[in-house]
């Protein structure tokens, strides 16, 4: 049966008559193409949408390069609903829905490294690069306090920079990183995953009865089975995973 949202709780959420959706263009899996107007196709774009239906109103994308920049965002009248990760920093100012997908963050590191477990890199001298405030920089700064960290401008720097032979130990996510395996046979991923970074709708604080209401949407698509659909269509079914 179908989620719609009363009209207080359309008001919270499309208050200019329009659900504008900010969507985290540097998630190569939620992100993953353009649509025949030009506009961000994937995962991320499709939930956006099926909530703005059980909203009956349109749905504008608002793109941002980064989670950071989206974040930052909040309650400036920019964005209605954000696709971004859980984090408790971010939590200060953003309440988050259930999640919707989760995907692995692992490390990466040289075949030859003295390194074969997350508690091995969890220590003073070693360092790390990563995407700078993405979900899984803002989990290790809180979990992991021992190593430095250098953080550059996107993951695609992130991995660049690790091949030219700076940092000790990339840290990124595991689809990208199964990538690096694929292409070459001189890096080893670190098992288990140091976290599973939780994809989620993220809301203005303060708005209980519109947060409830995403809840809902979120649970019918994943329990219809429409998640899982748009998880296939967009060919990332095997890079992402349901929440248990």
């Amino acid at each position: 049966m179908n989620v719609f949202a009363s009209d207080a709780v359309k008001a919270a959420l499309a208050p200019h008559g329009t659900l504008r959706a900010a969507i985290n263009m540097s998630n190569f899996l939620l992100v993953s193409g353009q649509d025949s107007d030009g506009a961000a196709d994937g995962v991320s774009p499709d939930l956006a949408k099926a909530i703005a239906k059980r909203l009956d109103v349109p749905c504008q994308l608002i793109p941002y390069e980064g989670p950071g920049q989206l974040g930052d965002d909040v309650g400036k009248d920019i964005w209605d609903i954000g696709n971004i990760a859980i984090e408790p920093e971010r939590a200060q100012t953003i309440d988050f829905s259930q999640s919707y997908v989760n995907i692995d963050a692992n490390f990466l590191v040289r075949k030859n490294s003295d390194f074969h477990s997350n508690a091995d890199i969890n220590k003073q001298g070693v360092e790390i690069i990563l995407y700078n405030r993405s979900a899984y920089d803002l989990w290790l700064t809180d979990n992991f306090t021992s190593p430095t960290y250098r953080r550059v401008a996107s993951i695609k720097d992130s991995h660049a920079d690790f091949h030219n032979g700076e940092a000790d130990v990339l840290a990124s996510l595991k689809p990208k990183l199964v990538e690096e395996l694929e292409a070459s046979d001189q890096y080893r991923v670190i098992d288990p995953p140091f976290t599973a970074i939780r994809q989620a709708v993220g809301i203005a604080k303060g708005h209980p009865a519109a947060l409830s209401f995403i809840n809902e949407v979120i649970g019918e698509l994943l329990g219809t089975g429409a998640i899982a659909s748009s998880l296939k269509a967009h060919d990332v079914d095997r890079k992402l995973s349901l929440p248990s």
